[in-house]
């Protein structure tokens, strides 16, 4: 029975683990760039946009398309930068649990 309540005290410290982990990515932000750092986006939490820096060189007529695809670019370095420490952080949080399908329990990554 001590191992039962060893194991049920295991898995509560990593569920509070896992739940400080999602509060801290929720928080987390990260930056993207493109066409050498022309364009700058910074996305926060599960991929919200809160920056977007256009530098004035692109705002010229007729380069609508050029910046739409810069703007595109930057958002994607940004959300795999974001991706990469999320993913992290939960593989901190999860431990030697990292990677297992635990029923019941959140994707881990």
């Amino acid at each position: 029975m001590k191992d039962l309540n060893a194991l049920m005290q295991q898995a509560q410290a990593m569920q509070q683990k896992l739940q400080d982990a999602q509060a801290k990515m929720a928080e987390t932000t990260a930056e993207g760039t493109s066409g050498g750092g022309m364009v700058t986006m910074t996305l926060k939490g599960p991929g919200e946009i809160t920056a977007v820096r256009i530098d004035d060189s692109l705002m010229v007529p007729g380069e609508a398309e050029i910046l739409a695809d810069l703007i595109v670019a930057a958002h994607g370095d940004a959300k795999r930068k974001l991706d990469v420490t999320n993913a992290e952080l939960m593989r901190e949080a999860a431990g030697p649990m990292a990677g297992l399908n635990i029923p019941g329990m959140p994707k881990l990554f």
